[in-house]
């Protein structure tokens, strides 16, 4: 047969094509840039960083006799994993059945882009492995094209879109081509699956296929190994993949191990980390240090992408699952990264945060590792992040001359125009304050104040004090049934509409729940996240705050689950964003799942409340998976053992999810430590938990001031030179203040302090860089009683 045929008989596709559950992932440290994750035992995605996205959806063996019997390994009950050193992704996978025993050691050539996996069956004789890979190189999966070829000789399976190839070649013990009876397919028609479940057997042999989502398939020893190559075409290819063969699975796993043991000898485990901590949070601290560094592009130094998985990857068609860079997620590793002692790969984040900066200072919410926009959101917390690495490399003496300044100027003015409001949460919901975003953009203005001194300092410390003062005013709520119900004064909110800048009624207004089949309508003051954490973590309040604590017993009321691995959280009430009750997967509706990432941030709320944090770290040490992998979420819930779901595991979610990796890390270090290892330390020195005292009214385009104490001064904060013509009751006797440059900004102040309650005073501004009027004019009151 020459060409595979795209007729869909029979018309479904082969199940479960990508499996979400991940049990480990792997490269290499050095030069070359091949991921790879593993799941349900099989080698589930490649991915070649070159253009971002997975190359590989699916590679796994067929086990058959050619007499009818046939069985795929992924489909068989849970392989065995072994993994020798926590510090090393070098997986050896074990298949059992009462036929045979499948052995598989998997590894990334350290100086090649190729993916090498030795493979053994035993038992039975009449029985061959067939290899099954399905093909998505490019950016889509329908354009690729697959051949049936020779290279050098030597048989070889190709596919290629663009200018991009795939080459699979197999060396048998003897060093000699293994590939037998090669074939290509389309798939979910003429893939090998297809042929096996109409036929029993391989009988259909394609010499090329595509353009479509193709499959490549062969007849394999029962011993030998793979290699996978990937390169500019497919020529190049499977020049790369013979030579890795060439050199043998032996030579390349020593030399894999070789570049693993080099790279943690550079950044070994404190030696108080090693007395103190139970062995298995050492091995989990180990793992999470490989799991931040695996996921570290080797094409641009210094981007982790949030996750080599998919979130219910068997049910999404998403093209960028987590294989995308969030500024936010890429900072929380980078800390941790900063905190275990890897400042080099620290510093290769920012450098490679400040050449994606937006033009107007901002980063997209997420990218492909080029800089190429995906999502389109704008999240403030997301342009705090690279400022506050900044000046944590800075305070451990570790920026090394990286020129921060123009970033820093860049990122605090964007905060300025737009704070604090935030487009989305950091989870990507919904718009307005938000007390998480709060934080880091406070803490974010006073580091990157601090480091470019000055002016800018003042103009930066003006803005987050005003913030600080007003937390409360803006995301507190007393006096609601929920107060009332766990018997507190008040807590913080999940998110309120930026109206609550101007009223206090906004905190009665509907916030939209967005991964709900149906939206709850809940409004503002009936939302409670775990958020506001971050308020305590960063050092503007502090643990023993009446407000954190009533706000931490309504959290723990609504939001904590016990399961049998330790208790875990919840993102907050009325979450969507998790598999539906039956076990199903997130389909774009849900039922929110637990997250072990927020266990870490209560384990650090609870540290900085005088409790032992141990208790949480060894939780989070128990919700790993099968390799040893931090998932998103876990299971909360009764068992559903069907679809592998179980109180306390690891959900259908990402896994693993690189951040959760980072902050369990943190959390060992600030055990350790007694305080926050990533708490900003400019930020924390200036306010130490408490309110600061002011006594002045901020006005700003964004803040629109209505009312102001007696007593105050009125300062206003604007982006280009302005004049204030202002006026007291009336238009008698106008004035005219001039604004300053204060750097960031441009600040007036005016002397209200000895005006006299009920006093009413008028503005308008006159632009004189542009030399125009506003035309409007504002107003503002002063209450309470003379000084």
């Amino acid at each position: 047969m020459a060409a595979a045929s795209k007729a869909p008989s029979p018309t479904w596709r082969h199940p479960v094509w990508s499996t979400a559950k991940k049990d480990l992932v792997g490269t290499a440290p050095g030069p070359a840039r091949l991921w790879f994750t593993v799941g349900k035992g099989i080698v589930t995605e490649v991915f070649y960083p070159r253009i971002d996205i997975p190359q590989v959806r699916d590679m796994g063996l067929i086990i058959a006799d050619g007499k009818g019997f046939w069985q795929e390994l992924k489909a068989l009950a849970e392989p065995q994993l072994q993994i020798d050193d926590p510090a090393i992704p070098l997986p050896v996978i074990t298949h059992r059945h009462e036929r045979f025993t499948c052995t598989l050691r998997i590894c990334a050539d350290p100086l090649r882009d190729v993916l090498l996996m030795d493979f053994h069956l035993e038992g039975d004789a009449d029985l061959r492995p067939y290899l099954l890979c399905a093909a998505r190189l490019g950016e889509d999966a329908e354009h690729n094209q697959a051949w049936v070829g020779q290279w050098e000789g030597r048989p070889v399976l190709w596919a290629q879109q663009g200018p991009f190839g795939l080459a699979i070649s197999c060396r048998n013990p003897e060093g000699l081509p293994g590939l037998e009876g090669p074939s290509v397919g389309e798939v979910g028609a003429s893939d090998l699956w297809q042929d096996f479940h109409s036929n029993g057997r391989m009988l259909w042999q394609y010499q090329e296929a595509g353009p479509g989502e193709v499959s490549l398939s062969a007849r394999l020893p029962r011993q030998g190994t793979l290699a996978l190559g990937l390169g500019t075409s497919k020529e190049a290819a499977a020049t790369l993949a013979w030579s890795s063969l060439a050199g043998g699975f032996a030579a390349a796993e020593a030399g894999y191990q070789g570049t693993w043991k080099a790279w943690h000898s550079r950044q070994p485990m404190p030696p108080e980390l090693r007395r103190k901590l139970p062995a298995a949070a050492q091995t989990l601290y180990t793992r999470s240090a490989t799991v931040l560094k695996v996921h570290e592009d080797r094409t641009f130094p210094g981007a982790l992408v949030a996750s080599l998985s998919v979130p219910w990857g068997e049910a999404s068609d998403s093209r960028g699952g987590y294989h995308l860079v969030w500024s936010r997620d890429l900072v929380e590793s980078a800390g941790a990264l900063l905190a275990m002692g890897a400042a080099a790969e620290a510093r290769q984040v920012l450098t490679y945060l400040i050449s994606t900066q937006q033009v107007d200072g901002h980063w997209l919410q997420n990218q492909w590792l080029g800089g190429k926009p995906f999502w389109q959101g704008v999240q403030l917390d997301e342009t705090g992040f690279p400022v506050l690495l900044a000046a944590a490399l800075q305070a451990e003496q570790a920026l090394e001359g990286i020129a921060v300044a123009d970033m820093l100027r860049r990122a605090l003015g964007f905060i300025l125009r737009e704070g604090p409001v935030t487009g989305q949460d950091r989870w990507e919901e919904d718009g307005g304050v938000n007390p998480f975003t709060l934080a880091v953009a406070i803490a974010a203005l006073v580091e990157g104040g601090e480091l470019l001194g000055d002016k800018a300092r003042d103009c930066a410390l003006l803005l987050a004090d005003y913030w600080n003062a007003h937390l409360e005013d803006w995301t507190f709520v007393s006096g609601t049934d929920l107060a009332r119900k766990y018997g507190v004064a008040g807590y913080y909110l999940r998110i309120v509409p930026q109206d609550v800048l101007i009223h206090a009624g906004a905190k009665d207004e509907w916030v939209m729940i967005k991964n709900r089949a149906n939206d709850p309508h809940l409004p503002a003051e009936e939302q409670v996240a775990t958020d506001f954490l971050q308020l305590c973590r960063y050092g503007l309040r502090r643990a023993d705050d009446p407000h954190m604590q009533d706000s931490v017993k309504v959290m723990d009321a609504l939001l904590k689950t016990d399961t049998p691995s330790g208790p875990v959280w919840h993102r907050y009430n009325g979450d969507g964003y998790g598999e539906h009750p039956d076990g199903s997967p997130f389909n774009g509706s849900g039922r929110g799942r637990a997250w072990p990432l927020l266990v870490g941030e209560r384990g650090h709320f609870a540290l900085l409340n005088g409790e032992d944090a141990l208790p949480y770290i060894e939780a989070m040490g128990k919700m790993t998976g099968p390799g040893g992998l931090l998932p998103e979420q876990v299971w909360d819930s009764v068992a559903i053992p069907d679809r592998d779901l179980f109180p306390g595991r690891p959900s259908g979610s990402a896994m693993p999810l690189v951040w959760a990796h980072g902050e369990f890390a943190k959390l060992c270090h600030s055990w350790q430590l007694g305080y926050p290892v990533d708490r900003p330390r400019a930020t924390w020195k200036r306010y130490q938990g408490k309110v600061p005292q002011i006594a002045y009214t901020l006005w700003r385009f964004r803040q629109r001031a209505r009312q102001m104490p007696v007593g105050n001064e009125l300062r206003f904060l604007l982006p280009a030179p302005f004049t204030v013509h202002w006026w007291v009751d009336g238009w008698q006797d106008p004035t005219d203040t001039l604004s300053e440059d204060w750097d960031l900004g441009h600040v007036a102040i005016l002397p209200a302090q000895t005006m006299a309650p009920g006093t009413t005073l008028h503005f308008t501004f006159y632009w004189r860089d542009t030399g125009q009027w506003q035309g409007e004019d504002f107003s503002i009151t002063l209450q309470g009683e003379s000084p």
